[in-house]
């Protein structure tokens, strides 16, 4: 169940950046896959690198001369502290080469092990968004919801919900720009997100949505950003997640299905298979 949308619509062309600065936090943000696969680059590219210099510099005791592969696998024995004593350096080349690349082989094993203990520690929420919100009457009043589900065991503690409508509208200039507009939820905190959570907004004559029509929101370009923000009980460290709502996303005339029904035992059974069921209004 998707948790997060990061396409937002928008291609952006000629931001500054600089590529060294920020690889950190590139790297924090791949996937485990990716990040494996360049560490494994680095560590192969630093042992050619010192291979292509054992083959030239030579004095590797135990080597055949001239070959390419021996100077290879000793090269990966000195950056792996392996040591399994067929190849040792035995000129002052190559004794150079080893101080240096045991430095070197220091240095990627501290930025690597940095770098995987960083993305074990970052604090991720198992939060999932209904796929669509709904509008239609809640209690007597013309009302937005969507659905908020915490999917592991444990609490989000002290929830906090943000809601903004973005759309595009024209200065009296006759120029086009988009407007964020924060849409108050009749709850927008949450002392322990649990399993669930509707949050509501209602659309009272003071609304931007009092108005609102399919067609209305498509022609503005309309979309809700939904932002959920809390402390992990288990961890004890801060969790976020956001989702986006695009005008197709937001249905009219209908309404959640119901998650809840009672048990022959009296206990309640909350069925996630609804989650993002609807029905008519």
């Amino acid at each position: 169940m998707a948790t997060n949308q990061e396409d937002n619509g928008i291609d952006v062309v000629n931001t500054p950046s600089d590529r060294f600065t920020d690889l950190y936090h590139r790297m924090l943000r791949a996937s485990w896959g990716m990040t494996v696969a360049v560490i494994a680059t680095l560590v192969m590219a630093v042992n050619l690198i010192f291979a292509i210099a054992y083959y030239f510099v030579g004095g590797i005791g135990g080597a055949r001369p001239g070959s390419f592969a021996d100077a290879f696998f000793f090269s990966v024995q000195t950056v792996g502290t392996i040591g399994y004593g067929a190849f040792y350096p035995q000129s002052l080349g190559a004794h150079l080469l080893v101080t240096v690349e045991s430095i070197v082989g220091i240095l990627v094993a501290a930025i690597s092990t940095g770098l995987i203990f960083a993305k074990f520690s970052i604090p991720t929420a198992r939060i999932a968004f209904s796929r669509s919100a709904v509008i239609s009457p809640l209690n007597g009043v013309r009302s937005l919801a969507f659905r908020v589900g915490n999917l592991r065991g444990n609490y989000v503690v002290d929830a906090q919900m943000r809601v903004t409508l973005t759309r595009m509208e024209a200065t009296p200039e006759g120029r086009s720009f988009y407007r964020m507009i924060d849409l108050p939820l009749l709850r927008e905190r949450s002392p322990s997100l649990g399993r669930t959570w509707t949050c509501v907004h209602q659309i009272d004559d003071k609304s931007p949505l009092k108005d609102a029509t399919p067609e209305s929101l498509l022609a503005v370009q309309a979309e809700l950003q939904a932002a959920v923000t809390g402390m992990d009980s288990t961890s004890s460290q801060a969790v976020h997640a956001r989702y986006r709502y695009d005008a197709p996303d937001i249905i009219f005339k209908k309404r959640f299905s119901d998650m809840l029904s009672p048990k022959p035992d009296g206990r309640l059974l909350l069925d996630f298979a609804k989650f993002n069921e609807t029905e008519d209004e």
